[in-house]
């Protein structure tokens, strides 16, 4: 970890100045109406000229705002300023001739964080390949147990220029960021920071594995108070080694949290009770007990390291041991995550079909055993070797649906050979069904049939929740 005093952002007057929004959509609609009422001159251009694009483009001309539809790649003249939505790659044409004209580019992140006033509450900031959203859940529920005015804001709920600009005060935020937010917000510096975990994942928007961690490890710099990484986590490279490439401020420390025992500066579990040896007087011999693992809903490992996340933050922050237990048995998952869905002739149902990637669904498997699991979809270029021969001995069998199947078939035959496998050559959203039946036919009691696809759902269903949803009403008309 470097050491350097890091100053703040030099502000940036609005005022007539010309500022480019790149992308409308759900971040470059209030962006560009933030801005005009700055006093900016707003241009907005977008790639797509659709039906959705149009009604969004006369809302704001309405208010004075110019928008161009259908080129996103020419920089408009006189630009002073691009804030781009996140998901706007990098090599696109626009940011190459800003880059030639010494235009700066942020994103809606960087602009929320520019816009704070002196007295903005401070940012308690979480990234990761899987886990973000939950861990920052946690973390709202545990600093609001503490009596702390909070909301979970940035990749989730509510948005952060609403957050920073609303008439709402926080003491503090819990802030879920992606690698692409990160990408764009050169100047934030958050009070402390984690990063979950790290997987290949997006490497067609970064470019490489190597582009990615270090979007991600931005999320570290200029930390105050603690960066807090996984000790756990076998990544390339390590969240601790994005953690000592960090330039933080004077006194920021390194955080572990571990499921084993927690060695000093570090939390963990001790015979099924989460403790703390990071925020304790004397932490080369005491640990503050924090909650028990039965606490934390659901307890599989990959939720348990998560509260673990959301624990060391809050503690960061100054937040008393039994807020974290109080805010972790308050906190309720989301739907599709290892959700219990429920029971038929002694098989549990778990909907985990937010597992998009093959890192989450290694997560979800390790939780279970022994497991029918339903996987495939749209493999965005994973490969599944790794994850079926680290998991081949919980597999009770296998159903197999989605347009790149044969890449998990595939893999099933290298190291599974002998687990028994049902490929549904059918994408249609009918196949849900059939599959719980085939899942139910493979199942004996005890067995858990688990949906975690590992794959992007956009081949069958309309996204993620949807896939879910259908899942379990298939159990449902199984229990019936």
């Amino acid at each position: 970890m470097g050491s350097g005093k890091v100053t703040s952002s030099v502000p940036f007057e609005f005022q007539g100045k010309h500022v480019t929004v790149a992308g409308l959509g759900v971040s470059g609609v209030p962006a560009a109406k933030v801005l005009h009422g700055l006093g900016a001159r707003v241009t907005v251009v977008n790639d797509g000229d659709d039906e959705r694009a149009r009604a969004q483009a006369a809302e704001l001309e309405q208010l004075g705002v110019t928008v161009r539809l259908g080129d996103g790649a020419t920089l408009p003249e006189g630009t002073d300023l691009i804030v781009t939505a996140p998901g706007w790659k990098p090599d696109k044409p626009l940011f190459a001739a800003a880059g030639r004209a010494g235009v700066p580019v942020w994103g809606d992140v960087e602009l929320a964080w520019r816009l704070r006033g002196p007295d903005a509450a401070p940012w308690l900031a979480v990234t990761g390949t899987n886990g973000k959203t939950t861990t920052v859940r946690m973390l709202a529920a545990i600093l609001e147990a503490a009596g702390l005015r909070t909301a979970a804001v940035g990749n989730i709920g509510v948005s952060l220029l609403d957050a920073v600009l609303g008439e709402e005060r926080y003491d503090v935020l819990a802030v879920e960021l992606s690698s692409y937010q990160l990408h764009w917000a050169p100047s934030l510096r958050a009070h402390s920071a984690a990063v979950l975990n790290l997987a290949p994942d997006h490497l067609d928007w970064h470019g490489s594995m190597e582009a990615y961690a270090a979007d991600k490890g931005r999320i570290y710099e200029g930390n105050r108070v603690a960066c807090v990484y996984n000790v756990d986590a076998g990544d390339k490279p390590s969240t601790e080694d994005l953690v000592r490439e960090a330039d933080v401020e004077e006194g920021c420390r390194a955080v572990g949290f571990t499921l084993g025992t927690p060695g000093p500066s570090q939390l963990g579990v001790v015979e099924g009770i989460l403790v703390d040896r990071a925020f304790v007087e004397n932490r080369q011999k005491n640990a503050q007990e924090l909650a028990e693992v039965s606490d934390v809903n659901p307890p599989a490992p990959h939720n348990i390291a998560n509260a673990l996340a959301a624990a060391a933050l809050a503690r960061a922050f100054g937040v008393p041991a039994g807020a974290v237990r109080d805010g972790l048995r308050a906190f309720t998952p989301d739907a599709h995550r290892i959700a219990h869905v429920g029971d038929v002739d002694g098989v549990a149902y778990i909907d985990d079909s937010k597992a998009t990637n093959t890192h989450a669904a290694q997560a979800s498997l390790a939780a279970y055993e022994p497991i029918v699991w339903i996987a495939g979809g749209l493999a965005k270029g994973a490969t599944f070797d790794e994850l079926v021969a680290g998991s081949a001995k919980r597999l009770r069998g296998v159903v197999l649906i989605g347009q790149d199947r044969a890449l998990i078939r595939e893999a099933l035959a290298r190291h599974a050979p002998e687990v028994p496998v049902v490929d549904l050559d059918r994408t249609d959203t009918g196949a849900m069904l059939q599959a719980v039946r085939e899942a139910r036919r493979l199942a004996r009691p005890g067995d858990t049939v688990l949906l975690a696809p590992a794959c992007a759902s956009m081949d069958m269903f309309a996204n993620y929740n949807k896939r879910g949803d259908a899942f379990a009403q298939a159990v449902r008309e199984l229990g019936a």
